[in-house]
């Protein structure tokens, strides 16, 4: 499982992008690592199959009011899931 936290100055797609870059970096110098290169596929799902708009348009909201929003991304087979939580 991966968690992202979006924040009012990247959204949830960017740091998804941030991490994905992350990974591939380090994969780079370490190409064995398979929990890395597990995440680097959920991570690849995700920003394929994901409606950021919409994402964006939920989680924003919530950011504004001061709320801490947590996305949670795993990968069953060859799709990504998702969700999202908020705590004050």
């Amino acid at each position: 499982m991966i968690h992202l936290y979006p924040s009012l100055e990247a959204c949830v797609e960017t740091q998804a992008k941030r991490l994905y870059k992350q990974i591939t970096s380090t994969l780079m110098k370490t190409s064995d690592d398979a929990s890395l290169q597990e995440q680097l596929e959920t991570l690849h799902l995700f920003l394929e199959q994901a409606d950021f708009k919409k994402l964006r348009a939920e989680s924003e909201p919530l950011l504004v009011e001061g709320k801490k929003v947590t996305f949670t991304l795993w990968r069953e087979g060859s799709k990504s899931n998702w969700e999202m939580k908020a705590v004050s």
